[in-house]
């Protein structure tokens, strides 16, 4: 195990040098429409009423990205963690098959974004890889390879020597290629997407938490924050499972858990060559899935479920040695791990998304599951038009007309329940009792 000290620092933050900074509120304001949260969701939304000419305020409580928006792996994702078929099982045919192509959509429109306002998101538009860690994997990906490609979705599974050519590993028998997907860095797209934002006369403001949302009347809001009041017509509370203060009771639709990422120093060697050669973001099959993937340096960045704040640097790195080298050993037994930082994933019952809207002009979305670049900058667009249109589009997600009748049931002893069983996972891996 290498002796490096290990960094609690988010390594996304390290790699963006033009970092964003907007101040805090210093006067009240009347709006259009107003957005709790400067997340994926949020920035997403105010850069598309931006464009359909809505005046905008966005208020960060504490910085751009601050929640999981700038803590996640990167992964820009199509669908959902639910196979196709059981998302139509669980929301009927059409809302199923709805969400199911506007997911698939999703990654065009974070990509389209990126290009349009020509945001250096570190972005590799190559695809991802849903590896089998091992045999007992194989089924799972034929499963959602046949229910994928019924749909007309642009997917490969990959086996035998062409896995190992993209993976750079002999202990993967198999892999889903999802042509749709890709990677970024989620704080340089986040940061991208804010000073779009602001270029489209969006009023950014961070280090502003709000400390209520009150109905005046009928399309009228007032939002108290700092000393301050904004009046607006709407409001979109887009902090999903990082919601404060006032705010917090939204939490109550879901139970939180944590994931962790472990970056390595940047791999220079022949042997740093040959994992994921063609850059590919990629998870496995594991009960308790490891994520894998290279930054714009060559770094080696794993991942997986569970918070990293309480445990010691020894159980982290032990983790991150045993993935290494169960699945690249050719890189030997001296990766140094330089970083690792920690986010919250807000999670429903069914692995799908909540939409609440608690009032007329009020709206909230909560719930992504691990997915939220893409979610978020779909749902963001959809919440967007839902103010703006005429006739307001069908969101394929359930709606919810109160935090009540979206509240997860006994969320805060599932998430002690499953960061207990994440853990003791992670330290079955490390002694190598889990393979």
């Amino acid at each position: 195990m290498s002796n490096t000290t290990l960094k609690y620092e988010n390594l996304w933050h390290s790699l963006v040098a033009d970092k964003v900074k907007f101040s805090a509120i210093d006067q009240d304001q009347i709006c259009d429409v107003c957005i709790v949260g400067a997340g994926f969701t949020g920035l997403s939304a105010a850069i598309h009423l931006a464009e359909q000419g809505k005046s905008v305020v966005l208020l960060e409580a504490h910085h751009i990205a601050y929640g999981g928006s700038g803590r996640n792996v990167g992964l820009v994702n199509a669908g959902t963690w639910n196979k196709p078929d059981f998302m139509v099982d669980i929301l009927g045919k059409e809302m199923g098959e709805s969400l199911i192509s506007a997911l698939g959509e999703a990654p065009a429109l974070v990509f389209s974004l990126i290009h349009k306002y020509q945001i250096d998101a570190q972005q590799m538009q190559v695809g991802t890889l849903h590896m089998a860690h091992s045999e007992k994997g194989i089924p799972e990906l034929e499963d959602r390879y046949e229910q994928l490609t019924r749909r007309g979705v642009n997917v490969e599974l990959l086996k035998g020597a062409e896995i190992e050519e993209y993976s750079g590993s002999k202990q993967i028998p198999a892999a889903l290629l999802d042509h749709r997907a890709g990677t970024v860095n989620p704080y340089a797209y986040a940061t991208g997407l804010a000073k779009a934002a602001a270029t489209l006369g969006v009023k950014v403001y961070e280090k502003s938490p709000v400390s209520s949302v009150n109905c005046l009347k009928k399309g009228e809001w007032e939002i108290s924050v700092l000393q301050h009041k904004i009046k607006a017509e709407k409001v979109i509370i887009a902090t999903n499972a990082y919601a404060e203060g006032d705010l917090e009771s939204y939490r109550q639709s879901v139970y939180s858990g944590g994931y962790y990422q472990v970056a390595s120093k940047p791999l220079t060697d022949d042997a740093g060559k040959t994992v994921l050669p063609y850059k590919q973001g990629s998870w496995d099959t594991r009960m308790v899935l490891s994520s894998i993937r290279l930054d714009k340096e060559n770094r080696l960045v794993l991942g997986s479920m569970g918070f990293a704040h309480n445990k010691p640097a020894w159980y982290l790195k032990s983790w991150a040695d045993r993935i290494q080298q169960h699945y690249f050993p050719q890189l030997g037994k001296k990766v140094e791990w330089e970083y690792s930082w920690c986010g919250r994933i807000g999670f429903t019952d069914n692995h799908t998304p909540k939409i609440i809207e608690p009032a007329e002009g009020l709206i909230a979305a909560i719930g992504y599951n691990g997915r939220g670049i893409t979610t978020g900058t779909m749902i963001g667009k959809l919440f967007a038009d839902y103010f703006t249109a005429d006739t307001p589009p069908e969101i394929p997600i359930p709606f919810f007309s109160s935090i009540d009748a979206s509240k997860c049931n006994y969320r805060q002893g599932k998430s002690l329940f499953i960061e207990t069983g994440f853990t003791l996972y992670h330290l079955g891996q490390c002694l190598k009792v889990i393979r």
